[in-house]
């Protein structure tokens, strides 16, 4: 079989209600490129009959592959699977949820063939819920300030890398990572459109408000020393501040006296300095978290079984 120019690579954890139909949309959608494509599918430990009904797809459309985990190792170990598996010239990750419209794919390629090498995207009229929005432009706005990057939505992962992008990535061997973040330190000519949003077809997402936290965690923690150089500068600013305020009250006393009606007001400016303490402890722990972590050494992802490959 020829190479494949293009490679659609979608992870997927109880998908069952939502394969068929994405299948419907996207193969029209890749066919009409005009290029040769293959498209591959990591099972992430599904529970329901996604592996069944993949497995299936693959028997019936030939550049169909999949990869099944021997559990849940999450969304970007998915990716990373398959990015490892591809082939393609261009690499376009997708969700199978739907929300990303899979006609979008061409205009992506579009972009890479005009010499960009990461094409992000940007979800226009989201159909999210509030929380999620306004949550999603803090990271973003907070992201963007720590790392130094330039991106406008680090949550939607309908994109596009050229081949060289994705070998890159495929070097690193962090344990945890983020895929459009790592894509974009290898990027040098970047870029980003505007691409559609629906709301999930079927099923429900599989982020809940924790797990939405640690991949933010990841986000801040994996590309950047700014949150520990940040406490470090707030401890010395404590420090001094601390200081002065313990030479106030020296000369307080001395020209005032002894006195007790200030005790809560210390009191409560003790548990604030306590808690941003126990915070600082918290930002040290997830980087020491990162390097416990890396140095185990234990793989990443396990794969089962492989269906629709040569090898």
């Amino acid at each position: 079989m020829e190479q494949p120019y293009l490679s659609i690579v979608i992870p997927v954890y109880n998908e069952e209600a939502n394969l068929e139909h994405l299948m419907e949309r996207l193969l029209p959608a890749v066919q009409g490129t005009g290029h040769s494509f293959e498209i591959i599918f990591t099972n992430d430990g599904s529970k329901d009959r996604s592996l069944e009904i993949l497995c299936r797809m693959a028997e019936r459309n030939e550049g169909v592959k999949v990869i099944d985990f021997t559990g849940n190792f999450g969304q970007h170990m998915a990716i990373l699977a398959a990015f490892e598996a591809s082939s393609g010239e261009i690499v376009i990750t997708l969700d199978a949820d739907l929300q990303n419209p899979p006609e979008e794919i061409p205009r992506l390629i579009a972009e890479i063939e005009k010499g960009h090498d990461v094409v992000g995207t940007i979800r226009q009229q989201r159909q999210d819920s509030a929380f999620r929005k306004m949550a999603s432009r803090v990271v973003n706005i907070s992201t963007n300030k720590i790392t130094g990057m330039q991106m406008q939505d680090y949550g939607c992962m309908l994109r596009a890398y050229h081949r060289y992008v994705v070998d890159n990535i495929n070097r690193c061997k962090e344990s945890t990572t983020f895929i459009p973040a790592l894509a974009q330190t290898f990027a040098s000519n970047p870029t980003e459109i505007e691409v559609g949003h629906a709301e999930r077809a079927e099923g429900e997402s599989k982020y809940s408000f924790y797990k939405l936290i640690r991949l933010n965690f990841d986000l801040m923690t994996g590309f950047s020393v700014v949150p520990l150089q940040l406490f470090a500068l707030f401890g010395i600013i404590t420090s001094v501040m601390s200081v002065a305020f313990a030479l106030f009250l020296l000369i307080r006393r001395f020209l005032v006296g002894a006195e007790v009606e200030g005790v809560f007001t210390l009191f409560a400016i003790l548990f604030f300095f306590i808690g941003i303490i126990i915070m600082g402890i918290g930002i040290v722990g997830e980087y020491v978290g990162r390097i416990y972590q890396e140095v185990r050494k234990r793989p990443r992802f396990v794969v089962r079984r492989a269906y629709g490959f040569d090898e």
